[in-house]
């Protein structure tokens, strides 16, 4: 009855609630917060329970479990057997339109959902080419630039085709410098027995050792041939032209200035671990797990961030622009980021099946991927290490993006074979990436639905 006390049971619930209630208030931006924090009084798991249930709804605008695009997505993930993962897409600046699937660690059963920290592996190459322009625009280097100059180490590799000074910038930014892919140039020799070989090389000594054993497999600038030590390179030239780690400088001058401050590299603070997803390497019925919450050492530069879906759709945010938000400028004026989507050199790989990094004839930017489909184009980059998969969108005529991530990578492997030790770099087989067909999906069903946008 009205104006009767609660009973001491009934309390005891309540506090529990109003706990629950503010944990999550504390999670949500400062809107949100103020909203929920003013109508809260004496009896809040009431008002409590009915801003969460709407708050839950509000997380995920513009799909539903019933719309042919979540019907599609849930599907080919289920088909490929993918333990969890999320899409989200952005345009203009409507709110982010999400969808969330499966578990992030199938031994808890531990769902996915806004807050899943994913490795996002070699998408960080478009953090690291972006930092390489905001030096070339302070005028601190040009892209022209010998890479020699700045990591001199680089005189001891052996070139057939000339100095090592027609190794540039540039050259490291499109994957045009002849350089192998693998950071090490060898695998675990013995499946059996992995575990005691180092993730990724994890200091530059380590890198630095092998440059006498490494040889330019082409005439710089003639070809395309996708190289992670090239960008470790890169990394090691921003650290040494401006004194900070490389991640503690992508976390000045990207990841703060974009408000993304859940992101991070490598192994999770710990207030945030419990967030991370496992990852998986799936072959017929059998999932092998990878190392959890791992490091990848002096690698960081071509694969180390993490972060949620959301943080992911602040950073889509950027890319895809704002003329009102002066901020975005700071962190990369917009002319530098076009500059970096011009396509200069063909992705092609004779002999080798297409993959998401090459499928439809792409050209090669500064550390963009380029593609043209029908006459429209759009900028990607994907990522796969260590059972992550992921694949990063734009469409810069209608200002969207996507970011789609799955925590299980299928290797297309009709049973379990010994490669599935723990490993760095994992590769769907060509036949069973998940993300060519939800591209086409993403493309012909979603961004296709917006008109082209004005600068």
């Amino acid at each position: 009855m009205p104006g009767q006390p609660v009973p001491a049971t009934e309390e005891v619930e309540e506090e529990a609630v109003q706990r629950a209630c503010k944990s999550r208030i504390l999670r949500q931006d400062t809107t949100t917060r103020r909203i929920m924090i003013s109508l809260m009084f004496n009896r809040v798991s009431i008002v409590c329970a009915a801003l969460l249930a709407g708050l839950a709804l509000a997380s995920a605008p513009g799909f539903t479990q019933g719309d042919a695009f979540s019907q599609r997505f849930n599907a080919v993930l289920s088909q490929h057997g993918v333990v969890g993962g999320g899409v989200a897409i952005v345009h203009l600046q409507e709110p982010a339109r999400s969808l969330f699937f499966g578990e992030a660690r199938k031994a808890t059963h531990q769902p996915v959902d806004s807050e899943t920290s994913y490795n996002w592996a070699s998408i960080t190459k478009t953090m690291t080419a972006i930092a390489i322009l905001q030096l070339r625009d302070r005028g601190k280097l040009s892209l022209s630039d010998p890479a020699v100059r700045y990591v001199p180490e680089l005189r001891q590799v052996h070139d057939d085709f000339g100095p090592i000074d027609a190794i540039t910038i540039r050259g490291l930014l499109t994957h045009s410098a002849g350089f192998r892919n693998p950071t090490w140039p060898w695998d675990c020799d013995d499946a059996s027995n992995c575990d005691w070989q180092p993730f990724e090389p994890t200091q530059w000594a380590q890198v630095s050792a092998m440059l006498p054993y490494t040889h330019i497999d082409f005439s710089p600038g003639t070809q395309w041939s996708y190289s992670n030590l090239g960008y470790v390179f890169l990394g090691q030239i921003i650290q040494r032209l401006t004194g900070d780690d490389f991640e503690v400088y992508v976390d000045k001058n990207i990841l703060k200035p974009l408000g993304m401050t859940n992101t991070y590299f490598d192994r999770s603070p710990y207030f945030l671990e419990s967030r991370v997803s496992a990852s998986y390497l799936r072959a017929g019925d059998k999932l092998t797990e990878q190392p959890f919450n791992f490091d990848t050492g002096i690698t960081t530069s071509n694969s180390g961030l993490k972060a949620p879906v959301t943080d992911m759709v602040k950073y889509l945010r950027f890319l895809i622009g704002d003329p009102t938000n002066s901020l975005y400028d700071f962190v990369l004026r917009r002319s530098s980021l076009e500059e970096a989507w011009k396509g200069v050199l063909p992705v092609a790989e004779p002999g080798k099946p297409a993959t998401a990094y090459t499928k439809e004839a792409p050209l090669m930017g500064l550390g963009f991927f380029v593609l043209n489909l029908g006459g429209h184009g759009y900028v990607y980059h994907d990522g796969d290490q260590g059972g992550f998969s992921s694949e990063m969108l734009i469409d810069p005529a209608r200002r969207a993006a996507s970011i789609l991530v799955v925590n299980t990578t299928d290797t297309g492997a009709p049973a379990p074979v010994a490669a599935l030790h723990p490993q760095s770099n994992t590769e769907p087989e060509a036949g069973a990436d998940l993300r060519i067909t939800l591209r086409g999906e993403i493309i012909d069903h979603v961004l296709s639905g917006y008109a082209a946008a004005g600068k």
